[in-house]
C-alpha cells in the first residue's frame, strides 16, 4: 500500500511574483540556482513552459541522483504552477511539486507543496526526511539568489556613481587648472 507524504512550506521573498514564477518553474532558470537538481530541461526540441509540457529532472547526489520525468500542470501565471511525475520516481510511486506566489507588501508569499507516495512503507521516514530538506534548501535558495541578484544590481548601481562622481571631480580639476592658465 501507498504511504502518502504531504510537505508544505512557506516563505516570503522580496520580489514581484512573475520574477520568483520563472525563476521556480523555468527548467533552465531553476537549475542555476536550485542546488537539489543536476539536470532540468525539456523534452524535446524547443520546449517551453506551458501545461502538459515534459520536462526530464535529476536530484543530487544528496537526493539519491534519482532521474525523473514530469509534466508541467495547473499553471498560471504569475500566482501557481507545478509539475507531477509521469512514472514513479526510485522508492516513490507518484511525486508532485506545486508553487503559489501571492503578491504582499515588501515581496511575495512564496508556498512551496510536495507530495509524494512511498511505494514501501519500511522507507517512509527517511524520504520523508530528505523531502523535508529539499523543500527547506530550495525556499532558502531562491530567497538567496533573489537577494543576490539585488545585491549585485545595488553593488553596480554604487560602483556607477562612485565612477561618475571620480570623473565630474576629474572634469572640474581640469577646468579649475585651464581657468588658472587662462589668467
Amino acid at each position: 500500500m501507498a504511504e502518502p507524504i504531504s510537505i508544505k512550506q512557506t516563505i516570503v521573498v522580496r520580489s514581484r511574483p512573475d520574477v520568483l514564477y520563472r525563476l521556480a518553474l523555468e527548467p533552465k532558470r531553476r537549475l542555476k540556482w536550485d542546488p537539489n537538481l543536476v539536470q532540468a530541461d525539456y523534452e524535446g526540441e524547443g520546449g517551453r513552459l506551458s501545461n502538459n509540457a515534459l520536462v526530464r529532472f535529476k536530484f543530487s547526489r544528496r537526493l539519491l541522483g534519482l532521474r525523473f520525468t514530469a509534466k508541467y500542470g495547473q499553471l498560471q501565471a504569475p500566482q501557481r504552477g507545478g509539475w507531477e511525475s509521469v512514472r514513479h520516481v526510485g522508492p516513490l510511486e507518484k511525486l508532485t511539486q506545486s508553487w503559489v506566489f501571492r503578491p504582499m507588501p515588501g515581496g511575495t508569499e512564496v508556498t512551496l507543496t510536495v507530495n509524494a507516495r512511498v511505494r514501501y512503507k519500511f522507507v517512509k521516514a527517511p524520504v520523508e526526511r530528505i523531502l523535508h530538506n529539499m523543500v527547506a534548501t530550495t525556499l532558502l535558495e531562491l530567497q538567496r539568489s533573489v537577494d543576490a541578484q539585488g545585491a549585485q544590481l545595488l553593488e553596480d548601481m554604487g560602483r556607477e556613481l562612485q565612477e561618475r562622481q571620480k570623473a565630474e571631480k576629474k572634469a572640474a580639476k581640469e577646468a579649475a587648472k585651464a581657468a588658472k592658465r587662462k589668467k
